[in-house]
């Protein structure tokens, strides 16, 4: 690293060198890397500490803030981070700030102790400036907020100057002191009483500086003041182009940490086992800090370390401390070789028998303390930290934790809040965990930077396997031309292999890392080459981790691609020469209505040796708050707080919104990470439980068997480490979406990778599934915590199915007896009114072809007529395409978006059978043309993109049958639906249905949604995706229901020979939602829009950059045929009964 004198930084609005501009130079008096120090002067002191700090459950997520009251919750977690350290003080609260428009521009030794800054204004710390109205924050994923010119950075660059003042306590007389950044955004010059302490650079690790020599004594009475100059952008920038808010501050703790003459300075614990796990070989590398007069007393201390089994002092530090002491580890011999060689420190070892393994289903911890004694046996002081023992190692196309080959059920993760930015609350960590967990999502990769030091330690305890990620990410060079990526640049290599480095230092001691991570999107060259090289050698406990360059060079012991598709990830795993496990870094793009197609990824997975898991992108949508013009607050995005460049909404790709409320695909999501699988083939219905790994043939998890006598059901448990005794099994049979009945399943205690057989005429259900007369008759499966976890209470679902039973008694629908009295057709101009006495009213638009009103009891129902539909309000994947045209852009040019429909050959004939025949052909043109004449209709085929036949039938009963023929245009586009549309009163604001729910879901993501009849305000049926797509389907519907609130309504259902419907119900229209571009600029309509769809296309989810819906779910320009039933509702009529009944032929 180039070396740069005090003279030469300071003051850092010299213009002869800027220090921020020199890629070589990034830290100047920094301390070098190590774990996190928690210094105490007793054993029990050390103990109490972590016992206190273990002390965390679900029940702490309720206090998780999201709101303004945030910041002061900020302040307080900070506080309570440094509790029950007596050698460590925040500094959090608020300081004096001012910002200066660029470093040069800083008020003039503002760093000067005497300084005057009774003008600045209060800004808290931790924090990002942008979130309290200084500056702007920027969303921009790939391209650089600024123009590329490295390492030069624009000269507009906003700083910040930060003073506050502290006092040592007097108990810390005679000690060293240290000033600890947890991390400062991105590179910031530091003073203590005027006097220049040091620089640094990466915006996500720790940055140390001893002030001993720079403070008052600590019995006097001066003030200490601190000053920090952060600027925005620096050359370290270019390293951290990561696709995030770009936020600005020191957004984490500063600590003063105080500490002996000579002390601990660094530690890592490592342990190999024995081939069957039950002897754990410990060794603890211990690393003293002493100046340079005090090394010759080095040799007369000593060095220990124990370990405490958390388990038997997990109710209280009452029990003995020699009963937890499972390990006292001693100081191993020096070794023979050449004392130049290896490391220059203190190595102690110990062994354990029968060693309480960590993984995620058992995360079993242990704590280690490290002791520094003086020749006497005096304790001088302790440090310590929570280690779990577990192993990490490669096998042919597998990764074994353990021995097993665990199944990463992973999703990616920003440090992100939509008040606060980066700055952290304990409690909204631990809300994302326990959400997690209680999802089923056992893994998550810190994209694409180290966090902050309390998320690992929650991790560890709550369980979640981790790839640690270094805070590299240089995609915008993607982009240019002119310079080469970093890594091809051997100016860049020290600045690069310091964040790797750093982030090993910190977090090498926590159990939940498994993988380490090189960084994100820098392409791939000789830096990455010596990054993993170090890692190597640092540390071959872990695997390493790195997509860049193809995801498969040889910096990676994992094949980790981003975003390949189903059939690429197989054909990898099936190549003979490939020995390495797959696993993918990012998957499933979560963007608005999305993460359509999961369910193939997790075929391929669950059945597919040598694939491994992945990582959902990503976990929480990145809006932050923001307030409007009416002085409301709302969700924004890029662009809104007039930030240039930026990348919109590409931001809000999460499965929860910004206030941890869950996305309708985290039930999809939950449902596929599953650890009980429940299936049925060949006679079989079989129930897989796969904690982590299971090796499954299908993952049709909605399935009809076969018509066979005997079906069994099989319970297999996956698990590696956990058995099924802990949960309670339920069953619940429902035919046509009636309960028939329910009740508890005996299953047996299954061993990991065991499995239990059901047959099906000694199940509890069998006496009522053979007698029953339905439709279709579904069996629930669901699997309960029997006890409350340190993430769940007792009776959270954890995994849950269901499945179609074959018809064991023919179902024979009733049919509708009619009296003989005619329906009364009168017609008026351009009207036809059908009636039946004073019981329902329909009026027919004859020059539109449709219903224009029906009134039930004088009440009106339909307010706007029945047409055809093909056009969806778009979602963010369906205007996805960087490199091919995208859906929207195909259905725009096609005009689908604007097609109007044109009744042609209408006729109106009553029948003998007192019923009325009502027949027409809709003509769908582009909007954009004028309207043609009856004649020019059938003869202009050219420009017509849709014919529909429609025949419509009304029944006495005020049933109403549609049958509808499709023929469109054969060069159109994949349609996005084909169906119907209608609006209602939007009294009608009751809904219930028959088929999947009760969640959102869509035909390429629906494999989680039960059948059954479900219950809605069309309120709750909207989904309030930040920037407004379309939203609230229900897939696989057989009838559905609007009423009011007196009980009159509408029933719809399929009809004759037609499959179930794509439902949706709105007082947003597929125009308003394509119109706003955000949800709180939705504006209600005055009715309510109905969608009854007999083909509705795919969601996506693959990426959101190109059209990528399966084939399978694409809805092609071929013809259709299909038929519905609608009938108004009474207070007392039963949609069972009406669903159930049938219509003379």
């Amino acid at each position: 690293m180039a070396l740069a004198s005090a003279s030469a930084m300071f003051p850092p609005s010299n213009l002869s060198y800027k220090a921020w501009e020199d890629p070589s130079f990034f830290k100047w008096r920094k301390r070098e890397a190590h774990v996190p120090l928690r210094s105490q002067d007793t054993l029990e002191g050390a103990l109490k500490y972590w016992h206190e700090r273990r002390n965390v459950n679900y029940l702490n997520a309720d206090t998780a803030v999201w709101n303004d009251d945030a910041v002061r919750s900020a302040l307080e977690s900070a506080a309570v981070w440094s509790k029950g350290l007596p050698y460590t003080k925040s500094l959090s609260g608020y300081w004096k700030f001012l910002l200066a428009p660029s470093a040069e521009s800083v008020p003039e030794k503002f760093y000067d102790a005497h300084f005057d800054d009774s003008n600045w204004e209060a800004l808290p710390v931790p924090s990002n400036w942008q979130m309290h109205g200084f500056d702007r924050p920027i969303y921009t994923n790939i391209t650089y907020p600024f123009p590329i010119n490295p390492p030069f950075v624009p000269t507009d660059n906003p700083t910040g100057c930060y003073r506050t003042a502290f006092h040592i306590p007097k108990e810390w007389k005679g000690r060293r002191i240290l000033l600890h950044f947890e991390a400062v955004d991105s590179a910031f010059f530091a003073w203590v009483n005027g006097v220049p302490i040091g620089y640094s650079q990466d915006s996500r690790l720790p940055a140390e500086f001893e002030v001993t020599d720079c403070c008052h004594p600590c019995d006097s009475d001066k003030e200490n003041v601190l000053a920090v100059q952060v600027m925005r952008w620096s050359d370290g920038s270019y390293l951290e182009d990561q696709d995030h808010w770009r936020l600005s501050g020191i957004h984490r703790d500063v600590l003063l940490l105080s500490k002996p003459q000579i002390f601990i300075t660094d530690y890592f614990f490592k342990a190999t086992m024995d081939e069957n796990f039950s002897l754990a070989d410990i060794e603890v590398e211990v690393e003293i800090d002493s100046h340079k007069q005090d090394r010759e007393h080095v040799s007369t201390l000593s060095i220990e370390a124990a370990l405490y089994d958390n388990s038997v002092l997990s109710d209280s530090l009452d029990a003995v401390l020699s009963s937890a002491n499972v390990a006292n580890l001693k100081p191993k011999p020096k070794a023979t070789r050449n004392p130049c060689l290896g490391f220059h420190g203190y190595v102690l070892g110990g062994k354990i028998e029968n060693p309480k393994l960590w993984s995620s289903e058992h995360p079993n911890l242990y704590t280690l303390v490290v002791l520094l004694k003086d020749a006497k046996g005096k304790l001088i002081e302790c440090e310590s930290c929570q280690v779990g023992i577990r192993n990490v190692v490669l096998a042919h196309k597998q990764m074994l934790v353990n021995g097993c080959p665990v199944v990463l059920r992973g999703v990616n993760r920003h440090e992100h809040h939509p008040c606060l930015g980066k700055t952290n609350i304990e409690a909204c960590m631990i809300k994302d965990l326990i959400l997690m967990r209680q999802n089923n999502i056992n893994a998550v990769r810190n994209s694409h930077y180290p966090q902050h030091s309390r998320w690992y330690e929650l991790c560890d305890i709550f369980g979640l396997y981790v790839i640690d990620e270094a805070n590299i990410e240089t995609h915008g060079f993607d982009e240019n031309s002119h310079f080469k990526h970093p890594t091809l640049e051997p100016i860049w290599a020290n600045a690069m292999l310091d964040r790797v480095v750093g982030m090993v230092e910190r977090d090498k001691n926590h159990a939940c890392i498994i993988v380490w991570s090189l960084g994100n999107e820098s392409s791939y060259g000789p830096n990455h080459a010596s990054m993993s090289g170090w890692i190597r050698e640092r540390d071959p406990t872990r695997l390493l981790h790195y997509e860049g360059g193809g995801s498969r060079t040889s910096s990676t012991d994992i094949v980790c691609p981003m975003y390949m598709r189903v059939w690429d990830i197989i054909k990898i795993a099936k190549d003979p020469s490939e020995t390495r496990p797959l696993i993918l870094c990012e998957y499933s793009h979560a963007m608005g209505n999305s993460n359509g197609n999961i369910d193939a990824y997790w075929m391929a997975i669950d059945s597919t040796f040598g694939l491994q898991g992945g990582f959902i992108w990503d976990w929480v949508d990145q809006g932050l708050l923001k307030d409007d013009s009416d002085g409301s607050k709302f969700w924004a995005y890029g662009g809104d707080f007039g930030d240039t460049p930026n990348d919109s909404n590409f931001c809000l790709n999460g499965i929860v919104w910004p206030d941890r409320s869950i996305h309708p695909a985290v039930h999809e999501v939950k449902y596929l990470y599953q650890p009980i699988k429940i299936s049925s083939a060949d006679n079989m219905l079989k129930v897989t439980s796969v904690w982590y790994f299971a090796a499954i043939k299908s993952c049709s998890f909605v399935l009809c068997a076969s018509n066979s006598s005997i079906i069994i059901a099989q319970i297999e448990n996956g698990h590696f480490f956990e058995t099924t005794d802990a949960l309670d099994f339920s069953w619940v049979l429902q035919g046509d979406g009636c309960i028939l009945g329910s009740g508890s399943l005996n299953v047996p205690t299954l061993a990991p990778q065991t499995s239990h057989l059901i047959n099906m005429e000694s199940s509890p259900w069998f006496s009522l599934w053979s007698t029953y007369a339905a439709k279709e008759v579904f069996l629930s499966v669901n699997a309960k915590q029997r006890y409350q976890t340190r993430w769940a209470k007792d009776g959270h679902l954890l995994a849950s199915a269901q499945l179609c039973l074959p018809q064991k008694n023919g179902f024979v629908p009733h049919a509708i007896a009619f009296s003989s009295s005619p329906l009364a057709c009168e017609r008026t101009g351009d009207s036809v009114i059908i009636s039946k006495n004073n019981a329902w009213k329909i009026k027919v638009n004859s020059q539109l072809g449709t219903i224009d009103s029906w009134k039930v009891n004088g009440v009106e129902l339909m307010s706007k007529g029945i047409f055809p539909c093909f056009w969806r309000a778009p979602t963010d994947n369906d205007k996805g395409g960087f490199y091919t045209k995208p859906y929207v852009s195909q259905w725009r040019e096609a005009s689908l978006d604007n097609v109007s429909f044109y009744s042609s050959q209408f006729s109106v004939k009553e029948l003998p059978d007192n019923t009325v025949e009502l027949s027409t052909v809709y003509y769908g043109l582009p909007g954009n043309l004028p309207k043609p004449d009856d004649a020019a209709l059938s003869q202009a085929p050219g420009s017509t993109l849709f014919q529909v036949t429609m025949l419509c039938r009304i029944y006495e009963s005020g049933d109403v049958v549609l049958e509808y023929k499709v023929n469109p245009k054969a060069d159109l586009p994949p349609l996005p639906r084909v169906g119907v549309v209608f609006n209602v009163e939007k009294t009608l604001s009751h809904v219930t249905w028959y088929g999947r729910g009760p969640f959102e879901c869509y035909p390429d993501r629906k494999v989680a949604a039960h059948v059954g009849v479900h219950e809605s305000s069309v309120d709750d049926l909207h989904v309030p995706y930040i920037a407004p797509v379309e939203c609230g389907g229900r897939a696989d519907v057989r009838w559905m229901a609007l009423r009011n609130a007196d009980g009159l309504g509408l029933y719809a259902s399929v009809h004759g020979e037609s499959p179930p419907m794509q439902m949706s119900t709105s007082y947003y229209g597929t125009t308003e939602l394509d119109r706003a571009t955000h949800v709180h600029k939705l504006v209600k309509g005055d009715d309510i829009e109905v969608h009854l769809d007999h083909k509705h296309m795919g969601l996506g989810g693959d990426d959101s950059w190109s059209p990528c819906v399966h084939e399978q779910y694409l809805v092609p320009p071929t013809r259709y045929a299909f038929s519905m039933r609608l009938c108004p509702l009474l207070p007392s009529s039963s949609c069972h009964d009406i669903y159930k009944s049938q219509l003379p032929r």
